[in-house]
Formats: C-alpha cells, structure tokens, sequence
C-alpha cells in the first residue's frame, strides 16, 4: 500500500516567480554585501525619478555620484523588496514604495553614512 510510503519532497524554487536557481540567489546574495548607492526597479519613469533625485542628493552632499540601478528581479528580491522603486545605502534597504525627493534622499543618506 502507498499510504505509509515515504514521499520524495520536491525542490521548490527560491522564490515566487519560480525562475530564481540557487546560483542567482548567491550571485544576489553577494551584490547585497557591497556598498554605494543603489536603485532597485525595473526601469520605469518612477525608478529614474529615484534615480535622478539621489543623483542630485548625492552631488549636493559631495559624495560619489556612482549609482548602480538594478533591475534583476532577484537581486531585487535579496533585498526583501517587493514593491520598487527602492533606495539602498551602503547594503540597507532605506526606502521603498515611492519615488523620493531630494531633500528626502539627501536626509536618507546622511543618517546611513553619518
């Protein structure tokens, strides 16, 4: 009888979408230890918006002005955001959900960086 027969669990994906292997989860894993600035979104108006008000945050703040803009689904997902765009300072998720303005993004970067 097969009601006392041990089932073979199956290997579920690493997240939702189902495409994530736990290669990419490691390549995501180890973008997330590096530190700058980063936008994460996948290109829309919004996620440029971030991207342009940091800029001028960061430029008005004499740092450098090096933004690295991810799109990849899951090195966004590494960072636990599920709703972009998103600002992440020297590896901490600061701010997701909406587009900020520069003197929000200015702020967000000096508490970090201190």
């Amino acid at each position: 009888m097969g009601f006392f027969s041990k089932h073979k669990k199956e290997e579920k994906p690493s997240c939702c979408c189902g495409s994530c292997t736990p290669e990419t989860m490691a390549q995501a894993e180890a973008g997330k230890a590096s530190n700058g600035v980063k936008v994460l979104g996948s290109g829309c108006a919004k996620c440029n918006s971030l991207e342009q008000a940091t800029q001028a945050a960061l430029a008005e703040l004499g740092m450098e002005t090096a933004i690295d803009h991810v799109t990849d689904f899951a090195q966004i997902a590494a960072y636990g955001v599920m709703t972009t765009p998103a600002l992440v300072v020297d590896g901490k998720v600061v701010s997701y959900g909406k587009v900020l303005s520069k003197d929000e993004a200015k702020a967000l970067i000096q508490k970090v960086r201190g």
